[in-house]
């Protein structure tokens, strides 16, 4: 049997989101036109829009736990219309009431691993900073030029470790003076405030804040586009304002400044894959191709969709934890893009990105056609 929320609750909630613009809506269907999820299956934001402007959304749907939160429909819509706020709200709700599909129990696990010790794979915090040894890498401490945030999947994923010790080897080579909270950071709790759990996003916001004052850290370098925007746009609400850098960004300044001397060509194909939260979300375009323009040898050549119109690929707003079934994987369209413009090596800046494309790389058996790298695995090659 089907649960229907109560009709005030859902208006209360959407409400309570700045969701009132829902009632802009006019059903012109452009959020559905450019939706990346109707390239792999049909999908309807604006059947969504129209069930929550009159209390009708099906909690126990899987359709509210689709939206990767790219910002495609906000980035096209001509009235305004705040699918992303009025998404996660409705998510807010299912959260609350303890119903997940099968698709999303997932995210019950994380949350354990969230509450208990930070991360969401549920890893030791303790081995937080595990990633470092043998690197030459510093507690943090009050009057450093840097706080180095690698963020969750740096610290505890095999793979993504691999950025984190790439990030460390340039920052040293190039003599910044940085530091790291290892067992002392939270996650910074953007997805799972996109996957409904707004009173775990705030407790995790405040710890981290309240690491960050007591260290007295200023300026923040980070790695995941999800942490940049988060401590940048986010954390605000909380009166507090760090300076916020992403990788990309730190590079091209080391770069331009002389700070950072490649010593080697780099004689591949690259293309980049634009990350939303990096580039739609924070208008982040520029710098990490300017990283990669500035390497001796390189042959760069833009995706199909780039820039503002780059494809998403398919991990945010809490979907890298989420089951997503073969054939509708936005991250296998992209491999094929890359593959499409004969390139050796598909760069992006996003752990979530990495992640989601390097599955896609070995389900579609293209590991030896096209390398997943992120810009820092390139640099780090040429010091």
């Amino acid at each position: 049997m089907e649960t229907v929320t109560p009709y005030k609750e859902i208006i209360d909630v959407i409400k309570a989101s700045g969701g009132e613009a829902f009632k802009r809506c006019f059903q012109c269907g452009l959020c559905d036109a450019v939706c990346p999820w109707n390239r792999v299956r049909t999908f309807s934001m604006r059947k969504l829009v129209r069930e929550a402007t009159f209390g009708l959304t099906d909690i126990e749907s899987e359709d509210i736990w689709l939206c990767t939160t790219c910002g495609r429909c906000p980035q096209q819509c001509p009235r305004d219309v705040k699918q992303i706020e009025s998404g996660v709200a409705l998510r807010r709700i299912a959260t609350e009431y303890g119903v997940f599909p099968a698709p999303v129990k997932t995210i019950r696990t994380i949350s354990a691993g969230l509450v208990g010790q930070g991360n969401p794979f549920g890893e030791d915090r303790e081995k937080r900073a595990a990633w470092a040894e043998g690197l030459s890498v510093k507690p943090f401490t009050e009057g450093m030029e840097i706080l180095y945030f690698p963020g969750c999947y740096l610290s505890y994923d095999p793979r993504l470790k691999k950025v984190a010790r790439a990030t460390a080897n340039i920052l040293n080579s190039a003599g910044v003076d940085f530091g790291i909270l290892g067992p002392k950071e939270n996650c910074c709790g953007e997805s799972i405030r996109k996957a409904g759990d707004e009173e775990l996003f705030k407790r995790l916001a405040k710890e981290n804040i309240k690491t960050f004052i007591d260290n007295g850290v200023k300026k923040i370098l980070v790695s995941s586009p999800h942490c940049y925007h988060t401590f940048k746009n986010e954390y605000p609400e909380f009166r507090v304002n760090f300076e916020v850098v992403h990788i990309s960004q730190y590079l091209f300044e080391l770069m331009n400044e002389g700070r950072l001397q490649l010593k080697k060509d780099y004689r591949k194909k690259v293309t980049y894959h634009d990350p939303c939260y990096l580039g739609r979300h924070n208008g982040i375009y520029d710098e990490p191709r300017g990283v990669l323009k500035k390497i001796p040898g390189l042959e760069f050549n833009e995706m199909v969709e780039s820039r503002s119109d780059s494809l998403c690929c398919g991990g945010g707003g809490g979907r890298v934890w989420m089951e997503t079934q073969k054939g509708e994987r936005f991250s296998d369209l992209r491999i094929e893009q890359a593959l499409g413009l004969g390139a050796d090596v598909l760069a992006t800046s996003c752990p979530y990105c990495i992640t989601m494309l390097e599955d896609s790389r070995i389900t579609m058996d293209a590991a030896e056609k096209i390398e997943v790298k992120d810009i820092t695995e390139i640099i780090q090659e040429l010091i």
